[in-house]
């Protein structure tokens, strides 16, 4: 790596830096419905739910009991045995849940007939309870067009729901116009250890085979390069709740801000270097 980039790496990094957040709790917002306006929704910090995420990487699938979509008993833990990709959903959502579901369906579909079906599972749970039973389950599923046998719709106890997502690292609020989530796809291992967070509504196939081969065959997980944890995380950052569509957008203000933070350090580094030429001319 060039030291422009590595120096451009660590300046990005300074900017996507956590701000002493802990991993408790996710902390929440109050985000203006429209300019001009005085209503506000509750929203997630978002700086503050990736904080959260990153920290449950390493910890190992609760022991906990849900129920597929068929009404069946089927406790987490026994999932173990091969890689599973789990994410959370509420069915009552029109936009950002469906949008997710159909686009990992496309991304999985190319890991199946890479892998095969019974090489991992996919696993999506409901957290808005007691409305995502099974029965609900069920029908998103199949409005979804999921008809993969590896994909399993699940439905927690309504006790265990903040217990389940804590353990994920998954953060959520409610509002008026629904839910502010945190877009996550989790990968575990087949030992039951979270060992990767993958953020955003669309994962390309690149995403996710290589990972799951490697998870697949016991080997090590293909490091993610500096280019892609950043990335991840303005994919976070750079994203808020727009409460009008229901949906997530970019905010381009926070790139006004990086730009004007590198606009900074290159005027730094120039002085810096002029200075240097001076003295070593005189």
């Amino acid at each position: 790596m060039s030291p422009w980039a590595a120096f451009l790496g660590l300046a990005l990094s300074l900017v996507f830096a956590p701000q002493g957040v802990s991993a408790g709790p996710p902390q929440l917002v109050a985000q203006t419905v429209a300019p001009g306006s005085e209503a506000s929704l509750t929203t997630l910090d978002r700086d503050a739910a990736l904080t959260g995420s990153q920290a449950a990487v390493g910890r190992a699938l609760p022991p906990m009991l849900l129920r597929d979509r068929y009404g069946k008993p089927v406790e987490l833990s026994r999932l173990r045995g091969k890689p599973l990709l789990v994410n959370f959903i509420y069915t009552g959502c029109f936009q950002v849940c469906p949008t997710i579901t159909r686009n990992l369906q496309k991304a999985v579909e190319g890991t199946v007939n890479a892998l095969g079906a019974e090489r991992f599972t996919i696993v999506s749970i409901g957290f808005n309870q007691p409305f995502d039973s099974p029965q609900a389950m069920n029908s998103y599923a199949l409005q979804q067009g999921v008809r993969l046998p590896n994909w399993l719709f699940l439905s927690p106890e309504v006790g265990d729901v903040d217990a389940l997502t804590a353990a994920f690292g998954f953060s959520f609020v409610q509002n008026a116009a629904g839910f502010d989530h945190l877009n996550q796809l989790t990968l575990v291992d087949g030992d039951g250890i979270i060992v990767r967070q993958i953020y955003g509504e669309s994962f390309s196939a690149d995403m996710l085979v290589e990972p799951l081969k490697a998870l697949v065959v016991g080997s090590a997980l293909p490091r993610q390069n500096a280019v892609t944890e950043l990335l991840d995380r303005v994919r976070i950052l750079c994203s808020v709740y727009d409460p009008k569509s229901g949906r997530y957008r970019i905010d381009y203000t926070l790139f006004m801000e990086i730009g004007g933070f590198l606009t900074f350090l290159a005027g730094l580094g120039y002085v810096v270097w002029r200075e240097r030429r001076r003295k070593v001319a005189t």
